[in-house]
């Protein structure tokens, strides 16, 4: 592998160096870097989208299924698909904050705030690096919701190597430019996601910003797929401000809002995710802590309570 890296691309020697840092053995490295340079394929096949690539790539997909099974039966103590793979939801807010950041992070385990057994740091490098990237769950999809360049991709070196493999469908922006993307995907009432994945390093790498419809993790979600986790708030509804219009549940990606005698209810399935909170005209729902749900994943408090407890 050492002779092999002379002849790589800058980026690809540096993703394969942070993978030998992190101690990830040969199956990971190979894993993240197929993910990494052929994600429309790998999401393609994953969600069902392409048939015949799923047909002759079924001996890759049973060997990841094999070390990561989808669904792991009693007794299994394999990590799960979900185990390897999966997303956080964020307010806006919060999802700002992570794009805006200007410094290094190193946060090594944050099982509290990610409550799966891998995959569950935020390691950060150059995270001004930021490389806006056409959807992958989106461009599969025969009618995909547009536009298409909702992914953001943060940090060195999943940035640069996503930038230098992707070069018809990926462009690095600014912060201020990210900032733009999350503000407009959140009007459009898309779901801001926080990614983690063990074959990416085991680490977050992506603010994904999608929809129900075209989004293969929370479909993932919906077929019994864990592979989301509560952004650690829930909607609250202010009887006395609502009116009944219904407008918040057309918006509600994960069918947790329900009318009912001309009052909104929100069900266990929500998530916290905060998009409805914007939709309601009347100012009657707001997004509250929800402990048992978890913690939000906000990094400027993550350190602080990391440092208080040093």
């Amino acid at each position: 592998m050492r002779i092999l890296r002379r002849f790589m691309r800058p980026s690809t020697r540096a993703f394969f160096d942070a993978a030998d840092e992190a101690g990830k053995n040969w199956y990971e490295k190979i894993h993240g870097y197929c993910y990494a340079r052929w994600p429309y394929l790998y999401i393609g096949v994953a969600t069902g989208s392409r048939k015949l690539a799923a047909l002759l790539t079924l001996p890759l997909s049973l060997w990841v299924c094999r070390r990561n099974p989808p669904f792991p039966g009693k007794g299994d103590e394999r990590p799960s698909f979900a185990d390897s793979y999966h997303g956080k939801p964020m307010p806006l807010e919060d999802a700002t904050r992570l794009v805006t950041l200007n410094r290094s992070v190193h946060m090594p385990d944050l099982e509290h705030v990610v409550p799966y057994a891998q995959a569950r740091e935020i390691i950060l490098r150059n995270p001004e690096r930021i490389v806006l990237l056409d959807c992958p769950c989106r461009v599969v999809r025969k009618n995909p919701c547009l536009p298409l360049d909702v992914c953001l991709i943060i940090g060195d070196p999943v940035a640069s190597f996503i930038l230098d493999h992707q070069p018809e469908r990926a462009r690095e922006i600014t912060p201020e430019e990210a900032v733009r993307v999350l503000k407009e995907t959140d009007e459009r009432g898309n779901v801001h996601h926080a990614f983690f994945k063990e074959a990416m390093l085991g680490r977050f790498y992506a603010i994904c910003n999608c929809c129900s419809c075209c989004c293969g993790a929370m479909q993932a979600q919906r077929n019994g797929i864990p592979m989301l986790c509560s952004s650690g708030y829930a909607a609250q509804v202010d009887a006395e401000r609502c009116v009944g219009c219904g407008n918040c549940t057309k918006y509600c990606q994960f069918d947790a809002l329900r009318l009912e005698d001309g009052l909104v209810h929100v069900t266990g399935d929500c998530m916290g995710c905060g998009v409805c909170v914007s939709k309601c005209p009347k100012d009657a729902l707001s997004l509250v802590r929800a402990p048992e749900r978890g913690t939000p994943l906000q990094v400027e408090r993550l350190e602080d309570l990391e440092n208080s407890s040093k």
